[in-house]
């Protein structure tokens, strides 16, 4: 799993080192050039010294005396030699017997005698030459002491900023470590607003962002515990009734089962209905299943919809028709083909069941201006324009003495306005030419934009 803080901490880390190593060898290298700057000054003071007390020397050549005792060399090596030459290259005094890299020329120098690297200082004056020498060992060894004491500042530095930066990080870091414990500290019940006061500026979208998803996921609980409360409540009344009848079929003759078995058996089809409608506003429920729009012939759909039910109109001698004067290939849109056949199962079997006897049903389909407009028809006894939006809640039924002859269960309309909405398209109840209902739905062509209003030739809502 991937952490910001530990991505934070490790590109601030690597930025921090590679700086520190840059800083460092630029003041090693700039401290190792100021250190030899003065100690060649150095030498030049020490020449210019050896020039100005020269006046005991008489021109004769410097003749060493003897070695210098065991030992003496070395230490005084440590230091520098000097040396006083004429300019035909005849040494006339050495300040360590035997010591010292041979006549230079006038200036600085690095010069390598007797396996060691010397740093030169040569100056004339007159007719005589000062030599100043000293071993670079030596100087690397007095540098590198030095530098010990340079690198301390540097390592505290680095230890510091690595702290500040730790700390800058768990502090920037620590509102979304607050949102988490927010978060995570919420229940079913506890699904109101994250306060976005005092939060910094990053983190406001996401917080907005959640906002959003408590809300929606708090309307998506209340309908679902609304939901839950009516289906129980609408599922007692005919469990209830089933379970009476069972048992008065028990007790009563032989001679009058059959009417009581008939009884029972419109009680289980109206709670299988029931039920079957249960399931299907909830699978069709858009904040659960997702919708699979695809290319769809609308009037292919229609077609089969149509032909499926003309068994169940004939046998209630009812005339269903449709009228559709487009080919069915002519109307196309982006749909979900389960999702509005059942839209058009639920439509015309409503229309089927409260249209009575004898009745007529028509279905139709026409494609208008980008368009596909459905109507659904009938001459049954209607809605009143009143009553009309309040018929597509789920499981009201405006006429309960027709209703429980129909075996209805009030979830057909609230099905189709769920299909229509999943579709962005609108549903509207109206009056049919005959004084019936008519369902009248428009869905886009394209379905990424919402249908514009309906005209006023169609029907209009109460």
């Amino acid at each position: 799993m991937k952490s910001i803080r530990s991505h934070l901490l490790t590109l601030q880390a690597s930025a921090l080192l590679i700086t520190a190593l840059v800083v460092s060898l630029m003041t090693f290298r700039l401290a190792w050039n100021g250190f030899n700057n003065v100690r060649d000054l150095g030498l030049e003071q020490i020449a210019a010294t050896v020039l100005r007390h020269d006046t005991s020397l008489d021109g004769e050549p410097f003749a060493a005396s003897g070695s210098a005792p065991q030992g003496q060399p070395d230490e005084d090596e440590d230091h520098f030699v000097s040396q006083i030459w004429t300019r035909d290259g005849q040494l006339l005094f050495s300040s360590l017997p035997q010591v010292g890299p041979p006549l230079q020329s006038v200036g600085h120098h690095i010069v390598t005698w007797q396996g060691q690297s010397w740093r030169v200082f040569a100056v004339d004056e007159d007719d005589r030459v000062v030599q100043v020498a000293v071993t670079t060992a030596i100087r690397r060894q007095h540098f590198y002491d030095l530098v010990r004491w340079l690198t301390l500042p540097l390592l505290l530095l680095v230890l510091l900023l690595g702290f500040f930066i730790r700390q800058a990080i768990s502090d920037a870091l620590r509102p979304l470590d607050e949102l988490r414990n927010e978060v995570g500290q919420r229940g079913g019940r506890q699904l109101h607003s994250i306060p976005t006061e005092g939060l910094p500026t990053e983190v406001v979208p996401l917080t907005r962002t959640l906002n959003d998803l408590l809300d929606r996921l708090d309307v998506l609980m209340n309908a679902q515990k609304r939901f839950i409360a009516d289906a129980a409540h609408e599922l007692n009344t005919p469990l209830a009734a089933i379970r009476l009848q069972a048992q008065l079929l028990r007790r009563l003759p032989a001679s009058e089962r059959e009417t009581a078995m008939d009884e029972l058996d419109q009680g289980i089809a109206r709670a299988c209905r029931m039920v079957q409608q249960l399931l299907e506003l909830a699978r069709l429920d858009p904040e659960v299943r997702g919708h699979h729009m695809a290319p769809l012939v609308l009037g292919a759909l229609v077609c089969e919809a149509v032909s499926a039910f003309q068994g169940m109109a004939g046998n209630q001698d009812i005339a269903l028709t449709l009228d559709m004067p487009q080919a069915p290939a002519d109307i196309i849109i982006q749909g979900d083909a389960h999702a509005l056949r059942t839209l058009l199962d639920n439509l015309i079997e409503n229309a089927l069941r409260y249209a009575g006897p004898g009745a007529r049903v028509e279905v139709s389909l026409r494609g208008a201006e980008g368009y596909a407009v459905m109507r659904v028809a009938d001459s049954g006894p209607g809605i009143p324009p009143e009553q009309r939006q309040r018929a597509l809640e789920r499981f009201v039924r405006l006429d309960e003495q027709r209703a429980r002859s129909v075996h209805g269960s009030g979830l057909g309309l609230s099905i189709a306005q769920s299909v229509v909405t999943a579709h962005r398209g609108e549903l509207l109840l109206g009056q049919s030419r005959w004084g019936g209902l008519e369902v009248c739905i428009r869905l886009p062509l394209d379905a990424q934009e919402a249908a514009p209003a309906m005209p006023d030739s169609g029907p209009t809502t109460a």
